[in-house]
């Protein structure tokens, strides 16, 4: 699986926005479908978004039109700018690809708190 480390979160107000970065220096990372998942207080983890190599993109119900996925394979690096955030988007954020999530072998996440 991709070794990647997540950055970008953050306190912010309901209403209010935030990207998160999922870097790695892995080549392969520019190959593999990256996907963002996040886990809440007393909640499973979830999964957020996703992304191919191609850009193909896939959401959750509950972000579809505030969260936008995309990636720089330049950069090796994965995005998720979130907007309209909610109180409910308050989680812990991780990103993985298909192998890592099945081994469940997780980074140490950025929490995300938004406040009404």
């Amino acid at each position: 699986q991709v070794q990647a480390v997540e950055s970008g979160g953050g306190l912010v107000q309901a209403g209010g926005s935030l990207r998160l970065s999922c870097s790695s220096s892995e080549s392969i990372f520019k190959i593999n479908t990256i996907t963002w998942y996040r886990q809440g207080p007393g909640n499973q983890r979830e999964l957020v978004a996703s992304i191919t190599s191609g850009g193909n993109t896939n959401y959750a119900e509950s972000v579809k039109g505030r969260f936008t996925i995309s990636r720089d394979s330049d950069k090796n690096t994965v995005y998720l700018q979130m907007s309209s955030l909610k109180p409910d988007d308050t989680a812990v954020y991780y990103c993985n690809d298909i192998y890592g999530a099945t081994l469940d072998i997780w980074g140490q996440g950025t929490q995300v708190t938004v406040s009404s």
